[in-house]
């Protein structure tokens, strides 16, 4: 049961993804915003002098004047949950601080993602990890205070579907992934102009095998003791993944084909089916920030098109669109996602509502 309104921070506010926090937090039902962190360049000021605000809405009104702390205990050990836009060079050290004092932080960054007893969430698919949570802060002699960490952005895009499909279906054997990742997900000011105007990019560093480990933890169990994760143990599964850079601003495109283990094999239209029927933890708790479309499956051949699909239901949903049979896979399908909303802010506030929605915080 909700206690009421709980306070809460954002380390890196004056980022990209700080300011997808901000504008994610204000007027929220039950998150009050009361502490904004940065580099000690900003501490002491308004938060509207130090920020390059690079997004269409306006800074709310309510933010223009907070004042900006350094990302320290002191400034943020009032808060209920931190969100952490950090970059990962310095992420780690202060989200672990904050963890130690007693705070939950839910983490943009890929600090804690590795972690045994870090659960790593797309709260559209995987918020039962959340069990893990005891475990974790008895390893650290803690009593409140925890780190959840959510997904690669392009990761995110891809495992909605299949876990979706592995629902519906049982589990899947080979995954093959491609993706077109925009711009954006590089953060600011990410690529110079000359290397991706009228240009494709075919390696993004380390997002390839992020793509892959990540997918294994995310789409496992938890063991009976809700002490470990699988990594999908129970039932091996290949995943092999291409990334690319494209001249996108906003939305990840992932081109997928999937193996299932059974030896039946649903058809396209079944497929589609599934999907469009999945549900979610998130929705189920009424967690603000939840889609009323956890996939939306588009029937045109055209579709899901990053600057047509990315903002539906807030780019806290997924797109799926051209699903079909295939000759080396069983099915094809690609998938659109929006790499800042559901794929960064949007995913960890929303794993905040579901942890205070089920009593972790």
């Amino acid at each position: 049961m909700l206690k009421g309104e709980y306070k809460v921070g954002v380390l890196g506010a004056t980022g990209t993804v700080g300011q997808r926090f901000i504008l994610h937090l204000h007027n929220h039902p039950f998150f009050k915003l009361v502490a904004l962190g940065a580099s000690s360049r900003s501490a002491g000021k308004a938060y509207r002098d130090v920020t390059k605000w690079k997004q269409v809405k306006q800074i709310p009104e309510s933010v223009q004047r907070m004042q900006v702390e350094e990302c320290t205990v002191e400034h943020f050990q009032q808060c209920d949950i931190v969100f952490s836009g950090l970059d990962h060079d310095v992420a780690g050290p202060i989200e672990d601080a904050l963890r130690n004092a007693h705070v939950a932080v839910f983490s943009n960054a890929k600090n804690y993602r590795r972690d045994p007893l870090v659960p790593l969430v797309v709260p559209l698919i995987n918020t039962s990890h959340y069990s893990v949570l005891p475990a974790q802060q008895k390893s650290l002699g803690l009593t409140k205070g925890y780190i959840v960490a959510n997904a690669n952005c392009s990761t995110t895009a891809l495992v909605v579907p299949l876990a979706a499909l592995e629902k519906a279906f049982g589990p899947l054997e080979q995954v093959q992934a491609t993706t077109l990742q925009a711009i954006s997900g590089s953060g600011y000011p990410g690529l110079p102009s000359l290397d991706i105007l009228d240009n494709v990019v075919p390696y993004i560093g380390s997002e390839e095998d992020k793509m892959e480990w990540e997918t294994y933890k995310i789409l496992g169990g938890v063991s009976a003791q809700n002490d470990a994760f699988d990594y999908h143990a129970q039932s091996p599964l290949t995943v092999s993944a291409t990334c690319n850079r494209v001249p996108v601003i906003d939305g990840h495109t992932v081109c997928a084909g999937v193996k299932f283990a059974s030896k039946v094999k649903p058809s396209p239209q079944q497929v589609m089916e599934a999907l469009s029927a999945y549900t979610c933890d998130a929705q189920h708790v009424g967690a603000p920030s939840a889609p009323q479309q956890v996939i939306t499956v588009h029937q045109e051949q055209d579709r899901p098109q990053p600057r047509l699909d990315r903002d539906h239901q807030n780019g806290a949903g997924v797109n799926v669109g051209r699903v079909r049979g295939d000759a080396l896979f069983d099915i094809k399908f690609v998938v659109l996602a929006n790499n800042v909303q559901i794929g960064a802010a949007t995913s960890s506030v929303m794993n905040a509502e579901v942890a205070a929605l089920q009593g972790y915080v």
